[in-house]
């Protein structure tokens, strides 16, 4: 399984049986918050710049930062009707072992 499709599988579960932020916005407050176990942000956000920032920080502070292709995918696997710039996983549910999976792999 690519590391897009397990983000997006682990954004979908930990959405279930955990706890999400949606949006460029509330990622970057969980990620300085040292908050979040997981970024997931979109490739195809226009302009780039709204969430450049958002590996840099993850790297900063340590946390895995994966890129999907579109923000129609990951807005689906957060569970909204609409497309979505970037999520933060705070509480894994049962996505534990996805994310964990995900932070070796970076």
């Amino acid at each position: 399984m690519a590391d897009e499709d397990k983000a997006l599988e682990a954004v979908e579960l930990a959405k279930k049986s955990g706890k999400i932020r949606k949006g460029c916005n509330e990622a970057t407050k969980a990620i300085e918050k040292g908050e979040a176990k997981l970024v997931v942000y979109a490739k195809d956000v226009n302009p780039r710049e709204i969430v450049m920032h958002l590996p840099l920080l993850c790297k900063e502070k340590n946390i895995p930062c994966i890129e999907v292709s579109s923000k129609e995918s990951l807005g689906t696997a957060a569970g909204i009707g609409v497309g979505t710039a970037a999520v933060a996983i705070t509480k894994e549910g049962e996505a534990k072992h996805l994310v964990e999976d995900l932070a070796k792999s970076r």
